[in-house]
């Protein structure tokens, strides 16, 4: 008994100091960038963060989620040579909207959790190039042209009623 009481306290003294250090960092690291910016630094903790970028050279930037989810829709940004975006999650979700025409270059790992990232022109070498790096602990990443789908249509999917 003795040692399932030390376990269990264990487990709540590490959720509530990942919940305290997630607080802190919401408060001491905020997000910058809007719909115009060319860099973005995205921090969503325990929160959820919607973007739409319409830059004319969009050069990357950086995403965390911690606890939390980041939906960025660039389809309408034109990107920038060398263009580079780094992601981080930890029990949150990044999803990041590009046009079929751009390709994605994805050295994002993950551990428990998942990544997603191409477009259909991952064969043309003509194609602008979005690198993208990053890790991924017990959350995911998912960048193309259905990513954002990924997000919102499960809800959508609960809402209709099964096709018979």
């Amino acid at each position: 008994m003795r040692v399932f009481r030390s376990l269990l306290l264990f487990k709540l003294g590490f959720w509530a100091g990942m919940m305290a250090a997630a607080a802190f960092v919401k408060r001491a690291v905020p997000s910058r960038g809007d719909e115009d910016s060319d860099e973005l630094a995205l921090v969503a903790v325990m929160d959820g963060i919607e973007l739409t970028n319409r830059s004319k050279a969009f050069k990357g930037g950086s995403m965390v989620a911690w606890y939390g989810g980041i939906a960025v829709d660039l389809r309408e940004a034109e990107l920038a040579p060398d263009a580079r975006l780094s992601v981080r999650t930890l029990f949150g979700g990044i999803a990041i909207r590009v046009p079929p025409t751009w390709r994605i270059e994805s050295s994002v790992t993950a551990l428990a959790g998942g990544v997603d990232a191409g477009t259909p022109a991952q064969d043309d070498p003509d194609a602008p190039v979005l690198v993208v790096e990053g890790k991924a602990l017990f959350g995911g990443v998912a960048v193309g042209t259905k990513a954002e789908a990924a997000i919102s249509e499960p809800a959508a999917r609960v809402a209709e009623p099964a096709a018979e």
